[in-house]
């Protein structure tokens, strides 16, 4: 299943709210979205991490307490070496990472990217973070398309979400 309309028929959506209150506490209060992305804001942000956009929107949540925004979490794919590779990304109210997570690895080997160890390296991350594998971000023998193409999109999702926080 891939992003889209399957989101929901996946159980894909249920994984990823798990996933946010695990971060956030269960008393959290979820707001859930589908964004559209402009030709513009994909072109700007794939330019930049030299990765296209999967589709044409992702899946975002606005995740408050006490009536307060206190993070976001937004939802994608990037291609692996031959199936998509469905990854969510945790951000705090200024749009600093907080967690990574792969939430369906369909290729047969590389699986590694979804162990949390590797994903915990993108915490504190910022767009003008270095997101340079094999020297800011540990690769992972016979995973070499998944590592770069997740961190790539996580990249382009902490750019993103400095885009569309206010819409959520």
């Amino acid at each position: 299943m891939i992003l889209g309309s399957h989101i929901f028929a996946g159980g894909i959506k249920e994984d990823a709210e798990t996933k946010i209150k695990k971060q956030f506490g269960e008393t959290v209060s979820l707001t859930f979205k589908k964004v559209s992305l402009s030709a513009e804001v994909k072109r700007d942000i794939s330019q930049k991490v030299k990765q296209r956009f999967y589709q044409n929107e992702v899946y975002a949540w606005k995740i408050s307490e006490a009536k307060k925004t206190i993070g976001f979490a937004v939802l994608d794919n990037v291609k692996g070496k031959s199936l998509p590779i469905t990854f969510m990304v945790l951000f705090d109210k200024e749009g600093k990472i907080l967690n990574s997570f792969v939430l369906k690895y369909r290729e047969p080997v590389g699986g590694e990217i979804s162990h949390t160890s590797w994903n915990r390296q993108f915490t504190g991350y910022t767009p003008d973070s270095s997101f340079v594998v094999g020297m800011d971000i540990d690769g992972i023998s016979g995973a070499t398309i998944s590592v770069n193409a997740l961190t790539r999109g996580i990249h382009k999702l902490s750019y993103l979400i400095h885009t569309i926080k206010d819409e959520l």
